[in-house]
C-alpha cells in the first residue's frame, strides 16, 4: 500500500513537544513496511517550517534521517496547473496551496491514505492515519 506522506506528519516527527509527537512515532514505525511517498512543495515546505520553528538540526534530521525512506516526487506542470485551478477556483482559501497539490497528487496517484494531522485532507475525502486528529 502506497501512502501520501504530508508536511503535518514531518513536522509532529521531528517536535517532541507537538501534541500529535506520540502518535506520529508510533504510525511512522506501523509504516515501516509501507511505500512512502510525497511530492517535492511538501519538501519544500517541511523545510522551510522545520527550519524556522525547530532550527537547522531538526531540518537536517529530516534531510539525512526521514526523506530517504520517502519516494520524493517532481510537481510537473500538469500537477501544478491543477493545482492553481483548484486553488483558484475554491470557495476559501482556507486550504494551503501545497495541501491542494497533495490532494490533487493523492488522486492522479490512486493513494487513497495520507500520513497526515491536517483535517483538511479528511475534508477532502481522503483516509488520514493514524486517524482523525
Amino acid at each position: 500500500m502506497t501512502i501520501f506522506v504530508d508536511t503535518s506528519a514531518l513536522y509532529a516527527l521531528l517536535d517532541a513537544d507537538d501534541i500529535n509527537h506520540a502518535a506520529a512515532r508510533s504510525a511512522f514505525e506501523a509504516l515501516r513496511d509501507a511505500e512512502l511517498t510525497t511530492h517535492a512543495y511538501v519538501v519544500v515546505e517541511s523545510l522551510a517550517l522545520v527550519s524556522r520553528r525547530l532550527g537547522r538540526d531538526a531540518a537536517l534530521h529530516l534531510i539525512d534521517d526521514l526523506l530517504p525512506v520517502i519516494r520524493i516526487e517532481p510537481v510537473d506542470t500538469t500537477l501544478h496547473a491543477m493545482s492553481l485551478t483548484a486553488f483558484r477556483d475554491a470557495n476559501t482559501s482556507r486550504v494551503s496551496f501545497v495541501d491542494r497539490t497533495s490532494f490533487a497528487f493523492m488522486r492522479l496517484h490512486g493513494i487513497e491514505v495520507a500520513f497526515a494531522f491536517d483535517q483538511d485532507f479528511a475534508r477532502a475525502g481522503l483516509g488520514v492515519l493514524p486517524g482523525q486528529t
